[in-house]
């Protein structure tokens, strides 16, 4: 009986891990920042700092041309953006994967 606890338990923490770990909020905003709509990038001063990568993203992204208004949805500009994004290679605030289709939380 004590193996079924602690195993259920250590299942609780593990799974509790995972969800903590996540840097999106459900409404789809990291740091603050909603991850969609018009986006900049920047070599300095960012509010989001962006790792592309193929496996596990946090947020897949679809370029769009207009009304970027879902979640994952990012119009790039180079004037009045919603958020200003770095690529980085190393320590970044989300992981990305650039998508065709159902941009989002995966």
């Amino acid at each position: 009986m004590k193996k079924i606890w602690f195993s259920l338990l250590v299942l609780g923490v593990l799974s509790f891990t995972f969800i903590a770990d996540s840097p999106l909020t459900k409404d789809c905003k990291c740091k603050d920042f909603k991850m969609y709509g018009k986006v900049k990038f920047v070599n300095n001063f960012p509010d989001v700092k962006v790792q592309f990568v193929e496996n596990f993203p946090d947020l897949n992204v679809k370029y769009v041309e207009h009304f970027p208004d879902e979640c994952g949805e990012w119009q790039i500009v180079e004037n009045f953006p919603d958020v200003k994004v770095q690529i980085v290679e190393n320590f970044p605030d989300l992981k990305v994967k650039i998508v065709n289709n159902f941009p989002g939380i995966p």
